[in-house]
């Protein structure tokens, strides 16, 4: 018997298109944050929207109000994405992205432009969002343990891409006519937007979230569709009962949403350590200056390097955003065999040595020497899309347990998009009022953060998911960091996944009986589960207010 399908698909080029769409889904996402840097200076621009003529902080505004929009998008993700679902919750994202585009370009002068830009701005976020604190949590819980890390990082790094396409069309229609110059640039996004929510409507739902929601049959068919094995084979019920463990471990099912108290607790699980560690590679990316670089790179340009010669900054965004885009592969090559650690501590010593080289450039105050802070953004840029640019879309994803994943997931995104607001806000008044000062705040920044990801950051790489959840329980039981929990484990099997959650009591005897059932076909292996919830959620209850 044939696996079941989706799209007509099934096995590996059913994982590739699920990879395809949340891989359109980040291209967007990077289309959206390098599409205001080249228009945002532009004559035809300020025609429209005279408030942001020579105003730093008008233009700040614009600019970073659409990372509010994404904050509430990522909030309201927090509070209902249990519910929603991961497909639907892309599906809705894709959709309001695309009416939040239409308001912004149908601005015109005389109906209050700039308000009604503003508004656009904002909705267009609030689905970006949603998508963004979604799309990685479906591709890791769709992805096999091989690939994961793999996928997400090619996730991350199209951000990159979406960047690059944006500087091009945004130098392109620099040379039409007035409306082409903006309206066009922001209207392209909604081809991508299109795409997202179209094909999500026949891809599979996140089998991980069928199972917390006991819809057995449904999870039964994706996992072999996207494995590509019969659905009452042992792979397929074996690789549910390893996950229906990792649930009863966390601890809520019957489709409730996991209550927010589970994300402050500790013990064995330590949910709360997890989200932070999630929430904290975000909040490092966002303040170490990535936006301050990606968002106004022309316009760093033609305040120090080629002053008054917008063309000439433009053709230097493009060319970064080249850079950019060739690095953001690298990452690809490094990411399982290099790990996440080094990559993380890498990136952070070659985006600090670049702004310092950046300030020290701007001292003399002379041309020949603010070169070198051309030079030092290009060498930011790089460190930045080989390390930071995928990296914590991909942590947060794997390092969080099954039951909190989509809340702590959405906290991170929030978390990114509050300092992306509050980055991008402030850098054109940092620029105009401290001038070379900007890079040196953003210089000691990336010091402070070697010694958090040294000594709290566990490695994660050519780890299953359920397997991360046994590095937690080792450093909680054994009283030792969890980074040297990570280094002692070795790489576990699936056999050996539930040997060691039995050592450490993530599952007791009868949870594993259960699994054992479920290796060998279906209904009994439910109903034993399901007379058993009760129990369980009982026991859960007792975990969650235990620390």
């Amino acid at each position: 018997m044939p696996p079941p399908s989706y799209l007509g698909l099934s096995g590996r080029p059913l994982s590739l298109a699920v990879s395809a769409i949340c891989t359109t889904g980040f291209l967007l996402f990077g289309y959206d944050q390098g599409v205001m840097s080249g228009i945002l200076t532009a004559p035809a621009f300020a025609d429209v929207f005279e408030e942001t003529r020579d105003n730093s902080t008008i233009q700040g505004v614009v600019t970073s109000i659409y990372d509010l929009g994404c904050l509430v998008g990522a909030i309201f993700i927090l509070v209902v994405g249990d519910q929603l679902g991961r497909r639907r919750a892309i599906i809705a994202g894709g959709m309001i992205m695309i009416i939040g585009t239409l308001i912004q370009v149908t601005s015109y002068p005389g109906h209050s432009p700039l308000a009604q830009f503003i508004i656009g701005r904002v909705i267009t976020g609030v689905g970006n969002g949603m998508n963004t604190s979604t799309i990685p949590t479906y591709q890791a819980e769709c992805s096999k343990t091989s690939n994961r890390g793999l996928l997400i990082c090619i996730q991350g790094g199209t951000i990159a891409f979406g960047t690059l396409i944006a500087y091009w069309i945004d130098y392109g229609a620099s040379y039409g006519p007035p409306d082409l110059v903006w309206r066009f640039p922001i209207a392209f996004q909604i081809v991508f937007g299109l795409i997202v929510s179209t094909a999500m409507i026949w891809l599979p739902e996140s089998p991980r979230w069928l199972l917390t929601h006991e819809r057995y049959e449904d999870a039964n068919n994706v996992i072999a569709a996207i494995r590509g094995y019969d659905v009452d084979s042992q792979e397929t019920a074996f690789e549910r009962g390893i996950i229906l463990d990792s649930i009863r471990a966390s601890g809520v099912f019957g489709g409730k949403s996991t209550p927010y108290k589970a994300l402050f607790t500790n013990g064995k699980t330590q949910h709360f350590r997890r989200m932070l560690l999630g929430a904290s590679s975000q909040f490092m990316q966002q303040v170490g200056g990535c936006n301050a670089v990606i968002y106004f790179f022309p316009i760093l340009c033609e305040k120090f390097i080629t002053p008054g010669d917008h063309n000439m900054a433009l053709l230097l965004g493009g060319v970064n955003a080249i850079v950019y885009a060739i690095f953001a592969t690298v990452s690809w090559f490094l990411i399982e065999r290099v790990g996440r650690r080094k990559l993380f501590l890498w990136g952070t010593v070659g985006q600090g040595l670049s702004m310092v080289l950046a300030f020290a450039a701007l001292i003399p105050q002379t041309q020949s020497a603010a070169i070198g802070t051309c030079v030092a953004l290009f060498t930011y840029i790089a460190s930045f899309g080989a390390t930071w640019l995928p990296l914590p879309w991909l942590y947060p994803a794997e390092v969080n347990p099954i039951i909190t994943r989509a809340k702590s997931n959405a906290v991170s995104t929030s978390t990114n998009w509050l300092f992306n607001f509050f980055i991008v806000l402030i850098t054109p008044v940092l620029v105009t009022n401290i001038g070379w000062g900007t890079f040196l705040f953003f210089a000691i920044l990336n010091a402070t953060f070697l010694p958090v990801i040294y000594f709290f950051y566990p490695e994660t790489a050519r780890r299953s998911l359920e397997e991360i959840d046994i590095i937690f329980a080792k450093g909680n039981v054994e009283k030792i960091s969890y980074v040297k929990a990570a280094r002692d484990l070795p790489l576990l099997t699936d056999e050996e996944v539930e040997q060691e959650a039995l050592r450490y009591g993530l599952i007791d005897t009868a949870a594993r009986g259960a699994a054992k059932s479920a290796m060998h076909g279906g209904g009994n292996a439910q109903e034993e589960f399901g007379s058993k919830k009760s129990a369980e959620e009982t026991e859960s209850k007792e975990t969650i207010e235990e620390a």
